[in-house]
């Protein structure tokens, strides 16, 4: 198991192959635009980069991330998961970030500038045996080889594909984009409804008196969550264009 944390920069206009380092755990590196008396270990050639903007520490399977720029926010996320992200403030200091794999992005002048950061897996206890008493029930009962899961699938898609995405598809899209399940459009508002209400228990917000799509909506939040929906699941889904 790597006991190090790799950094990795892509290729640009002012480097011509990636550039990657490594820092074992207690050791630090400063990221930003730099200057000739002031260099950083990471650069990032873009006007609207502070100097020295940010710092990453390794910390054994986690690290740290510091934002020392004072009025812009950074955001690092998981390219591999399922839209999940953080936002780090602006002059936030040792904020530990839990992704194995982590994408660190900061404003541009054109868009965003951002580098990668691979952290060692991490530790996981082994599943437990039972010790007695009443057996501990499944909180979301899903069965992937159903067509409901499938519809789930579909309904996460643009969040699984851009974790910065707010689209959520609506049911004649879901129609399109699986037209190998053969299913009208009533029979998906039934899926979606049996989804919501029977095995993800999901509530109106409004009480009843918000938009008729808020089913939709809350099972896309639910299954992301609690990662019930991964970027695995997309395999199930047939392949786009096709």
């Amino acid at each position: 198991m790597r006991s190090t944390i790799l950094i990795q920069m892509a290729a640009s206009p002012t480097a011509d192959r990636p550039y990657s380092m490594e820092l074992a755990p207690g050791e630090h590196a400063f990221f930003g635009r730099g200057t000739p008396g002031s260099p950083v270990d990471i650069m990032l050639d873009d006007p609207a980069v502070s100097r020295r903007a940010g710092e990453i520490t390794a910390i054994a399977d986690y690290w740290l991330l510091s934002n020392l720029n004072t009025t812009k926010t950074y955001v690092v996320d998981n390219p591999e998961g399922g839209g999940e992200f953080l936002k780090i403030p602006p002059g936030r200091i040792g904020a530990p970030i839990p992704f194995e794999f982590s994408r660190v992005s900061l404003p541009a002048v054109d868009g965003t500038v951002s580098f990668l950061v691979f952290a060692p897996q991490h530790v996981h206890a082994p599943p437990g045996r039972a010790e007695g008493g009443t057996a501990t029930q499944v909180a979301y009962p899903l069965d992937q080889n159903a067509k409901y899961f499938r519809i789930l699938v579909a309904l996460c898609e643009p969040r699984l594909r851009d974790p910065a995405s707010s689209r959520i598809p609506t049911i004649p899209e879901i129609m399109e984009r699986l037209p190998g399940l053969g299913l009208s459009r009533t029979a998906i508002g039934f899926h979606i409804g049996y989804l919501a209400e029977k095995k993800l228990h999901v509530k109106d917000p409004h009480g009843g008196e918000g938009k008729a799509d808020w089913q939709r909506h809350a099972l896309v939040s639910l299954a992301m969550r609690f990662d019930l929906v991964t970027s695995a699941h997309l395999a199930l889904l047939p392949v786009p264009g096709r």
